[in-house]
């Protein structure tokens, strides 16, 4: 997986650069998204392994594309064929929607709770650790009843553990140091 990213990100910094240049972001960021399905799709993915000539690969992923490409999209593919990189289209769309989060100053926060919250516990939620992380937060809720009470939270590096059992553990900890 490191190997992909290391591939693929001087591609999605580059495409990321050219959509902020030219207040693109939202439309690169679907025909990425797009072009990344047509690259998973596993009759493009066994084409895409084969010994074929750059311009007849840029040319076949292009016409499965259609219209969903822009002019400069359609450039970035034809570039991406002749470096033999269309393959790893997921990974660059990963990455560009990363970028994307980064630059509009929002993050990902994954909620798992005992319970399901209400509303007015969600939007505390949210405002507190929007003010934790001085940035926009989307939360993404699920429920693990194995929890018994509490919660997790992580939100990028930040994991914030208030269950039961995480707080029997540091307690255990705390009791045997």
């Amino acid at each position: 997986m490191s190997e992909l990213t290391t591939v693929a990100r001087p591609y999605a910094r580059a495409a990321f650069e050219f959509a902020v240049d030219k207040n693109t972001i939202e439309a690169w960021s679907t025909m990425l998204f797009f072009a990344s399905e047509v690259a998973q799709d596993a009759t493009i993915a066994k084409i895409l392994t084969r010994d074929k000539a750059p311009q007849e690969l840029a040319d076949l992923f292009l016409n499965v594309c259609g219209d969903q490409l822009d002019e400069s999209g359609q450039n970035f593919i034809k570039v991406l064929a002749e470096n033999g990189r269309l393959s790893v289209l997921p990974r660059i769309a990963q990455l560009f929607a990363g970028l994307e989060t980064e630059y509009n100053k929002e993050v990902d926060a994954n909620v798992v709770s005992a319970y399901a919250l209400s509303n007015t516990q969600l939007k505390e939620l949210s405002i507190s650790l929007e003010k934790r992380l001085a940035r926009k937060v989307n939360l993404n809720c699920s429920i693990d009843k194995s929890l018994i009470a509490g919660m997790v939270i992580t939100a990028g590096d930040l994991v914030i553990d208030s269950t039961a059992s995480g707080q029997l553990s540091r307690l255990s900890h705390t009791l045997q140091s």
